[in-house]
């Protein structure tokens, strides 16, 4: 890699750990592209240039961070020696991410009002190509009911964000955070053989 590529990736770098603070503590609206490049000690060429403009800045910033989520939840599944358990605790996990409050504001709130529908997110394929493949090997062993994989792994993730955009929106997301996770465990057991 030549010096203007590694230029250009920390420069980046830069440019979104500074948005990650100024997104988190002032909100996407509010934060400041001026305070936002100084903080990162460039300018706001150089934020034109690698993301075109701040919607382009909040949605890598969204990736990093939903790419965050999801290996901490994916970690927290392989974790548990029992696949299906294991399946249900990276759900809890990623449902348990609401509550912090950089995810809340960033990903759960400003994400979805900036960006729109997180289901089409990039980072979103992501995490619906992991669950496409857990779900494939629990059908495969049979501790899963013969579904269709790929509808399967559509509506799990989609519970999961659903109810992690219902916590961070709830008045008390403390309150409604067991609640989410109690109704999607019920959901998916509902796909268990013998559940």
């Amino acid at each position: 890699m030549g010096r203007r590529s590694e230029t250009m990736l920390e420069n980046r770098a830069k440019l979104i750990a500074a948005a990650r603070v100024a997104f988190a503590r002032d909100g996407f609206a509010a934060a400041s592209m001026d305070d936002l490049t100084a903080a990162a000690g460039l300018t706001r060429g150089a934020l034109y240039h690698n993301f075109g403009d701040k919607k382009g800045l909040l949605a890598a910033v969204v990736a990093q961070i939903d790419g965050e989520i999801a290996a901490h939840a994916h970690a927290a599944g392989e974790a548990h020696p029992d696949p299906w358990q294991g399946m249900l605790v990276e759900g809890a996990a990623y449902i348990r991410m609401a509550l912090t409050p950089e995810v809340q504001r960033i990903v759960l709130l400003d994400g979805p009002a900036f960006l729109g529908d997180p289901s089409q997110w990039p980072s979103q394929n992501a995490c619906l190509d992991a669950t496409r493949h857990k779900i494939a090997e629990l059908v495969a062993a049979g501790v899963m009911r013969p579904v269709d994989i790929d509808a399967a792994a559509r509506l799990l993730s989609g519970a999961a964000l659903n109810a992690a955009l219902w916590v961070a929106a709830n008045p008390d997301p403390q309150d409604a955070l067991p609640k989410a996770i109690e109704v999607f465990t019920h959901l998916a057991s509902g796909l268990k053989v013998g559940g």
